[in-house]
């Protein structure tokens, strides 16, 4: 169907669909590309010509005229990912968001550039098409206003990109008015963005922190501070932070911290509650205080909240520093050999082109949950950007010619001078348990936010994996790239980053050599598939051969997606037998690794007088990955291999599992656990620290009724769950507990649905409740599954009926974009809808009317693998399950509210809900059993209040 001048206008708009020229005329010089605009729903597109003919069209029809005639759209991934069809050549919009902002985040939809750019926002597929010329020429003037000015490195970019055939090319460089000379010194001063980075400077070591205490009364005083004249009272803030103070005190024994256990139900504004006594101890002490969080977002949510305390920006840059892992950020050396990759590559000059315009750019060179969009891995690939990062420990330190303007050493100096450190859960544990970070020192007080996943990223950072992908990486580690290919040359195995230390010392030299050669004997290259032909090669592939065999043999489902695993023991003879043979070849990798550690630490000592400051550090480093990646790693494979014909440890789980995707193997191995994950984290970092605030929303459990706790309402059982979950019963000295209750009004502002009359397993049913429980909502609903297979199978019904209504409806593992990029489009449209696993509900934080309804598939129990199976004899069987099931529901529930004039209805698909799991939800607010039909329609009447006075 083809129309003109019928485009709907856009809201504040008065526009019709006239050509691109006429709406819009152009600058002189700029060239807008002769290209069809291309907008995609869930079912139908919206194509508009050069001559302002638009187009009704199938996906089908959109994907054949996308393959003939390149267009004009945003995110084409995404783009193709709905048409049902294979990426095809585009001018992508984002890619020129990118370019023209880097380091900037926009939503990544036309309604979402749209706002970036102050243009009006579209509310119809036509409108959206009508609405990317627009877009295109705002940001070309942009470009064109800035470039020579601002961005002086602008047009030597654009140059490089045109010249490798970046559709925007030309456009670009109109906008910049450079012309295609040939001149490839332009390509050089554009990429090597490394020439425009200053180096860091070296600052005199901190001395050791006061300790000096922080007042109740001073900590409210500093909140105080911190709010400013518009910002509400809150008393329970107030509370929370007097209560969390009590971290701030000097310990008084050895290895037993100041730990307070605090749970601020949603809205107390415990974020700036704990940063208030934080900051105070962190000046008045002149120490640092880490600020950990298990998720992105809350890291976000954190730098917001820390502009209060340093409105500044360049003094927040000197007392704030968000600390991660090395392989968060961009590797300069990685991005160098992209760039000299790029002759015999050219296909890669929109990536690098793009990667060198974030890189001028960016606060710290962080690119996961940085200023680094997560939709441009989506749209790059993750391979060219992710992928530069130092993933695998590779770094050479002071022997890279960007050692001084590194992005991670960069970040590791300004940690030692802050005064905040934001930092996530892994890294703190990981660090404590190698006893300090890259400077050998631990910090004294620690804020652990979302504190209920504490128990969750022990169990990983303590874990043991033997597998296939973990040996292949410590022989990727030791002897590097072994193959041409994208990445080979950036595997720099262990002679390289080590031979010019140990090249003066003929036992260090020798002791290298019989490591690399002890290395052969790990998986190489294309592993996988000879374990699965049984044509392996040496001792550790032999061994995952008789593992997955063993697997196979003794597991059912094989048909199935999901992983298959298997109880360690008993081990068949021959399994045994080829665990000895792995373990004799893992020593003699361990033996050589542990005498060069020792041999370079000898260094240390033998060279003193000779040694400078960054072949110092260069040599503690090395020691430190030889220790984590030879000892410790190697030596818990040993303990392991050997457990098969003794007995495992008690306080571990051994069991064999062969790991899938979508019903593809992609490794295989024996994986250990801690059975109680917390009594390594309580040794490593409660036992090291001076004070602890462990906080979350949830930390507290209340057993619903028909459970054997309810029949205790003490505050022992309430709390018994945090310090299960915390470590703190491990501790001697009890922990400070402090309770601050949400100021929501959940029994006004809530309401609490189990569906009575749908089958859980009838997906057919289960859409059919998911289409009409939105539609009732008018959107703004999130819908959370137990299962891949569920989700996909109900958005697939879903699809059409909520385009008919105006809904767009979004999906985990079906758009081709990560979590993060989904939910701040759900965020950004209000009235859209998205489809997540259980798993989503801990980064979706979206307050008002964006997230009004959550519906769960059916009651989230734990899965019953063999690890749940030993944890649930040792932590209560029933009562465990019920304990994680209400912990879960509790944190969903916890997204609807998240401002005083927040409504939310919250639904469960499952009819079997025992009355014991209603303590997941706050008091007064009492689980509702009803039919579809009475739900949906309390659903529209309980929306469609005045909004004025949503609570009468």
């Amino acid at each position: 169907m083809s129309r003109r001048n019928e485009v709907p206008a856009a809201r504040g708009a008065n526009h019709d669909a006239a050509p691109p020229s006429d709406r819009n005329p152009q600058p002189p010089g700029l060239q807008l590309p002769a290209a069809p605009m291309l907008a995609v729903g869930l079912t139908r597109a919206v194509w508009l010509d050069q001559d302002g003919e638009l187009s009704e069209l199938s996906l089908r029809e959109a994907a054949n005229r996308a393959r003939n005639e390149a267009p004009i759209l945003c995110h084409a991934k995404a783009v193709a990912r709905r048409m049902g069809c294979d990426p095809f050549p585009a001018y992508d919009l984002l890619e020129l968001f990118a370019f023209v902002r880097p380091a900037r985040f926009c939503t990544p939809t036309p309604r979402g550039l749209a706002n970036e750019l102050g243009l009006p926002t579209p509310d119809s597929l036509d409108a959206e098409a009508s609405i990317l010329p627009q877009i295109a020429l705002g940001l070309l003037r942009e470009l064109a206003a800035h470039s020579s000015r601002r961005d002086p490195s602008a047009r030597d970019i654009a140059w490089a990109m045109a010249r490798t055939g970046w559709r925007w090319g030309p456009a670009a460089l109109s906008a910049v008015e450079v012309m295609d000379s040939g001149d490839e010194r332009h390509r050089a001063r554009g990429l090597h963005v490394w020439d425009f980075l200053a180096e860091w400077s070296e600052t005199a070591p901190p001395a050791p922190p006061g300790s000096d205490t922080v007042s109740a009364s001073e900590a409210r005083q500093r909140l105080a501070e911190l709010l400013d004249s518009d910002s509400e009272a809150r008393p329970q803030q107030a509370d929370y932070a007097s209560a969390v103070s009590q971290a701030f005190a000097p310990r008084t024994a050895a290895e037993q911290p100041n730990l307070v256990l605090a749970e601020a139900g949603t809205g107390t504004g415990k974020t700036l509650g704990y940063i208030a006594p934080a900051s105070l101890w962190a000046q008045k002490n002149a120490g640092p205080v880490w600020i950990s969080t298990y998720t992105r977002n809350l890291q976000r949510q954190l730098d917001d909240e820390l502009s209060k305390l340093y409105p500044e920006p360049r003094l927040k840059s000197e007392r704030v520093v968000i600390r991660k892992g090395r392989e968060n950020y961009l590797c300069l050396l990685n991005f160098d050999e992209a760039v000299t990759g790029l002759s015999a590559r050219p296909s890669d000059g929109v990536a690098i082109g793009l990667m060198a315009r974030w890189a001028a750019w960016t606060r710290d060179g962080d690119m996961v949950g940085g200023d680094f969009p997560g939709w441009l891995a989506d749209l790059l690939g993750r391979a060219k950007t992710l992928g530069l990062t130092d993933r695998r420990g590779e770094c050479i330190y002071s022997a890279c010619a960007h050692y001084r303007k590194c992005f991670i050493e960069r970040n590791l100096r300004k940690a030692k001078q802050a005064e905040i450190v934001v930092a996530n859960h892994a890294l703190v544990m990981i660090q404590a348990a190698l006893g300090g970070g890259e400077d050998g020192q631990l910090p004294t007080h620690y804020v652990l936010d979302e504190g209920h996943h504490v128990f969750d990223a022990a169990d990983s950072a303590f874990a043991a994996h033997l597998s296939g992908q973990e040996t292949h990486d410590l022989r990727r580690w030791l002897l590097g790239g072994e193959q041409s290919g994208r990445s080979a040359g950036r595997a720099r195995g262990l002679r390289r980053r080590l031979e010019d230390l140990v090249a003066a010392n003929p036992d260090l030299t020798e002791l290298l050599n019989k490591t690399l050669q002890a290395a052969s004997v790990l998986p190489g290259e294309s592993w996988h598939q000879r374990i699965a032909d049984g044509r392996t090669t040496g001792p550790a592939e032999q061994f995952l051969w008789g593992v997955r065999q063993q697997v196979y043999a003794r597991s059912s489902g094989h048909d199935s997606p999901y992983s298959l695993e298997v109880d360690a023991r008993p081990a068949e003879p021959e399994l045994q037998a080829a665990a000895a043979a792995l373990k004799e070849a893992l020593v003699n990798v361990l033996k050589p690794m542990e005498g060069l550690k020792k041999g370079l630490q000898a260094r240390l000592d033998d060279d003193a007088d000779k040694l400078d400051s960054d072949t110092r550090r260069r040599i503690e480093a090395s020691c430190r990955s030889l220790e984590r990646r030879g000892q410790l790693q190697i030596t818990a494979w040993c303990a392991m291999l050997d457990a098969l014909q003794a007995d495992t440890p008690p306080e571990f789980t051994d069991w064999f599992a062969v790991e899938r995707n979508g019903g593809h193997d992609i490794d295989v191995g024996m994986f250990r656990h801690w059975k109680d994950p917390t009594i390594p984290f309580a040794d490593a970092v409660l036992r090291n620290a001076q004070g602890l605030v462990i906080t979350s929303a949830t930390l507290t459990d209340q057993p619903g009724s028909g459970s054997k706790e309810s029949e205790d309402d003490s505050a022992d059982v309430m709390w018994k769950a945090a310090e299960l979950r915390t470590g703190a019963l491990h501790m001697e000295n009890p922990a400070i507990r402090a309770l601050v209750a949400s100021p929501f009004d959940y029994e006004k502002q809530t309401r609490v649905y189990v569906i009575s009359d749908v089958r859980k397993d009838d997906l057919t049913q289960v859409a059919a409740a998911y289409r009409e429980l939105f539609l009732a909502s008018g959107g703004g609903a999130l819908g959370l599954f137990t299962a891949i297979s569920r989700l996909r199978a109900v958005r697939q019904r879903l699809v059409e009926p909520l385009e008919q209504a105006g809904l767009d409806l979004y999906a985990q593992h079906v758009d081709a974009m990560d979590i993060s990029t989904l939910v701040d489009i759900f965020r950004d449209e209000v009235d859209s809808c998205l489809l997540g696993t259980d798993a989503v509900r801990d980064g979706v934080d979206v307050p008002g009317d964006a997230l009004r309804l959550i519906v769960f598939d059916r009651v989230p129990w734990p899965r019953p693998d063999i690890q749940h199976r030993e944890r649930r004899k040792l932590f209560g069987g029933r009562s465990y399950d019920d304990r994680l099931v209400r912990l879960k529901l509790r944190q969903a529930f916890g997204r609807l509210v998240r401002r005083d004039r927040d409504r939310g209805i919250f639904v469960l698909l499952d009819p079997m809900m025992p009355s014991r799991l209603h303590g997941a939800f706050p008091k007064g607010v009492v689980p509702q059993k009803v039919g579809l039909a009475q739900a949906v329609d309390e659903i529209s009447s309980f929306f469609s209040k005045d909004d004025t006075d949503p609570f009468n």
